[in-house]
């Protein structure tokens, strides 16, 4: 397994980084602020081609694919977290369509959402399954041409602001599920739909107060006797839980990407303050001490640049089913956790300067912080790569 940057690819990438520090950079601290999201970022994105990355050119995308996505989210990344989760967005909400979807449904929803016209949001979560998603509790009964769903979703970035959502809710597919029955759980018996957000029984019950990636709203969507033509399912009945499953699969490096960034912008951010401020009588880069943080950041970040991109060409090349979901997983949980760590030593750098608010390092480790939980935890994820070393899809030996 090898990844190749092509010249498509540093186009993107070299594209992602000019609208970055033009279009993204200045916003970054107001959107902390007023938690309003950036419609202006958005745009900026649509106008330069990089909403559709992974949308199939037959569909209205690019078909770039998940590396250029990742290289796109890492240069945005490293100015504002809240602006490369819509990148992400763009991904994570057509995901579904383009592995769950027919051509009817592909044709209608994917090219509007390439160009920008809508946005989308993913809708798993629940107040009583998280990582356990297998557990969720919303239903869509069958009632003739039409699917009448009931329920509640946490957590959803985006969801105030889009225009349709992938819900997954349960139904009566394929008999009892497996250690459950229809009405009770189990991935068997769990659909996917796309619910325009203008449909009769959707509504947005709140939106959250967060630590961090504030620019990006979340909210708690809630479905009751929503009405959706049965034209709107997914795929078969019960094939829901293998779309969303797969979807995650696939965005998870995209996350990884996020952490990525998010590290090589706060280091640099830190080492441009070393090279000026100066303690005991000469500049911070020449104390040891920094010299260390500045150089375990940047071992840290060589390491999960290369999981995160093997990761993304990985998933370019169809690899993201179950024998290849470890090495994924590898990607998200180690660059997400490296964004903690490098955020934190880069506030370390600056002192009692990098607690403060006229610095953007407290607003990266806020942002940092959400990474290791969203799209399945760190231990949801090492799980699945013990899982892997057990049952050998990784072997050392």
């Amino acid at each position: 397994m090898t990844y190749t940057l092509t010249d498509a690819h540093k186009l993107i990438r070299d594209t992602a980084r000019r609208v970055a520090r033009e279009k993204v950079a200045p916003r970054a601290a107001e959107m902390d602020e007023t938690g309003e999201y950036p419609h202006d970022v958005f745009v900026a994105f649509k106008d330069v081609g990089l909403l559709g990355l992974t949308v199939p050119q037959e569909y209205g995308g690019s078909g770039a694919g998940f590396l250029a996505l990742a290289l796109a989210v890492e240069e945005v990344a490293k100015h504002c977290n809240s602006s490369a989760l819509i990148l992400l967005l763009s991904a994570l909400s057509t995901q579904p369509i383009v592995l769950g979807g027919n051509d009817e449904q592909k044709g209608r929803w994917l090219p509007r959402s390439a160009s920008g016209e809508v946005k989308g949001a993913f809708c798993l979560t629940e107040p009583n399954a998280g990582s356990d998603a297998a557990a969720i509790e919303s239903r869509a009964v069958r009632d003739g041409d039409d699917y009448v769903i009931d329920g509640e979703k946490v957590f959803i970035s985006g969801g105030s602001v889009a225009d349709f959502i992938a819900f997954f809710a349960k139904t009566a597919a394929n008999g009892p599920a497996k250690g459950g029955s229809a009405s009770g759980g189990g991935p068997r018996v769990i659909s996917g739909f796309i619910v325009p957000t203008d449909s009769p029984g959707f509504s947005v019950a709140r939106t959250d107060r967060k630590m961090g990636v504030i620019g990006v709203p979340t909210a708690n969507i809630v479905l009751q006797g929503c009405r959706v033509s049965a034209a709107n399912r997914l795929g078969e009945e019960g094939r829901g839980f293998r779309t969303a499953m797969l979807t995650l699969n696939t965005c998870r490096p995209v996350v990884g990407a996020r952490g990525l960034g998010l590290a090589e912008g706060a280091i640099a951010y830190a080492l441009d303050y070393a090279r000026e401020r100066k303690a005991f009588g000469k500049a911070l880069v020449e104390h040891q001490a920094i010299q260390f943080l500045l150089a375990d950041a940047a071992i840290g970040i060589e390491a999960a640049r290369h999981l995160v991109y093997e990761g993304a060409w990985m998933v370019d090349q169809g690899q993201y089913d179950r024998q290849h979901a470890a090495y994924l997983s590898i990607a998200k949980t180690f660059a997400t956790e490296l964004a903690i760590k490098v955020s934190s030593d880069a506030i370390q750098v600056l002192g009692a300067q990098g607690y403060m608010k006229d610095h953007p390092l407290e607003r990266h480790y806020r942002d940092a912080r959400q990474l290791t939980i969203v799209e399945g935890t760190s231990q949801i994820q090492r799980l699945v790569i013990a899982r892997a070393m057990i049952e050998r899809d990784i072997v050392y030996w």
